[in-house]
């Protein structure tokens, strides 16, 4: 476990050292979040309208699961969202690729990145948007096994396309080819049912956590000391930090993606980060 943390903590820090390089990665995400907001603000009235109709069409019958007018809008909502996030991400990793390479990315080269792959984007948030509405209704209508199956999918559908986003970027194919061709690098590079050894997410899920702990802990203070100008000073630090962190989890997320695909398809990790840490990114289920 020990060992699993001080190699992500490694991975983190050449991750970082990209991002050193080009600070200005990390607008991808901003971008990404702001649009998120917008598009779940755009979505509220919507879904309400939609739970209405579903309830006039059940004639006031209460029922555990969706109707046909909250299936579809929670399908386009789906949509956008993924739209919007695997936009970002594009221009993310299209310049992360640029500085691995040798090259000084600019925004405009990111964003020019995604916006040349933008009809393979439709497609993949299409794919990405049905696959999440499965999980979903199977999570929903099979209970407790239901939950497990869904997670054990989900978490299979993850792997399978960890390395399409930077297979959109690079190879000219549409979007089921660049999950086919995720699966099969993944597989060619790291073997077959492998499971993640180590990843960026954890330290930040750490940091993250950290973070509520004292964040808690000086909100209690502050109630104790009955200032209600301290209170919120203090949520909105703790709301800010651990927002910072979940961008700079999502930037480096994506400079390690991209990372990942430069060893997987040239056997080169662009300098920044050791052959034994992308070797130990992934390894077989025992």
């Amino acid at each position: 476990m020990f060992s699993r943390i001080s190699n992500s903590w490694e991975l983190v820090k050449a991750s970082y050292a990209v991002l050193r390089s080009d600070k200005e990665l990390v607008i991808f995400p901003i971008v990404s979040f702001i649009g998120v907001i917008i598009v779940t603000i755009s979505f509220a009235v919507p879904m309400v309208a939609a739970g209405v109709f579903d309830a006039l069409a059940e004639k006031g019958r209460a029922t555990s699961s969706a109707g046909p007018f909250g299936l579809i809008v929670g399908f386009l909502f789906y949509l956008v969202m993924y739209i919007v996030i695997i936009f970002s991400n594009t221009a993310l990793v299209g310049a992360a690729m640029i500085r691995l390479q040798g090259g000084n990315p600019t925004l405009g080269d990111g964003f020019r990145v995604a916006a040349q792959r933008v009809t393979t984007i439709l497609g993949y948030a299409l794919i990405s948007a049905t696959v999440g509405m499965i999980l979903r209704a199977i999570s929903e209508r099979g209970g407790l096994v239901g939950q497990i199956v869904a997670s054990i999918i989900g978490f299979a559908w993850n792997v399978a396309t960890f390395l399409a986003v930077p297979v959109l970027v690079v190879e000219d194919v549409g979007p089921i080819e660049a999950v086919k061709r995720s699966a099969g690098l993944l597989k060619k590079t790291w073997g077959e049912q492998l499971v993640g050894s180590f990843s960026i997410g954890m330290i930040f899920g750490l940091l993250i956590f950290g973070a509520v702990l004292v964040g808690g802990a000086l909100i209690a203070a502050a109630v104790s000391l009955k200032s209600a100008a301290l209170i919120v000073l203090t949520v909105v630090a703790l709301v800010v930090a651990i927002l910072a962190l979940s961008l700079l989890s999502s930037t480096l997320s994506g400079i390690y993606q991209a990372a990942l695909y430069r060893y997987a398809t040239d056997g080169d990790t662009g300098g920044y980060f050791s052959e034994d840490l992308i070797q130990g990114a992934f390894k077989p289920k025992r």
